[in-house]
């Protein structure tokens, strides 16, 4: 079994004990992740820009992990608001258009940072 963890360097990683990513035997999974720059700021004030910035995370994770946004088979989106799904699937789709992966949506009653709308969870599967 080979596998390969992807780091972003944020303190929550040993903190908690998780990585941005796992890479295993050609199938790379990407935690759940929030709509953050590099200082741990909350990018985008609505939905459809969170969801945007988190998705560019989770396309940089999976680039460090050998796969693509093309690779990818399942997304999780977690909202505070299912009034926001049109937004958070909206931005979804442009990413995601031509790949439509299996996708779920669900409200949740918070996210770790109450600033936050959406956290989002990916799964690649890397072809041979």
């Amino acid at each position: 079994m080979s596998r390969q963890t992807v780091s972003s360097g944020t303190e929550w990683e040993s903190h908690v004990g998780y990585s941005r990513a796992v890479a295993v035997d050609g199938q790379v999974h990407v935690s759940g992740t929030t709509p953050v720059d590099d200082e741990g700021e909350v990018v985008g004030g609505g939905p459809y820009e969170q969801t945007l910035a988190a998705l560019e995370i989770v396309e940089g994770a999976l680039d460090e992990a050998g796969a693509s946004v093309s690779d990818v088979v399942r997304t999780r989106m977690y909202v505070t608001d299912i009034d926001d799904y049109e937004a958070v699937g909206r931005a979804h789709g442009e990413v995601f258009a031509d790949v439509r992966p299996a996708a779920t949506m669900v409200e949740v009653s918070r996210l770790v940072d109450e600033a936050f709308c959406v956290e989002i969870e990916a799964t690649a599967v890397i072809s041979e």
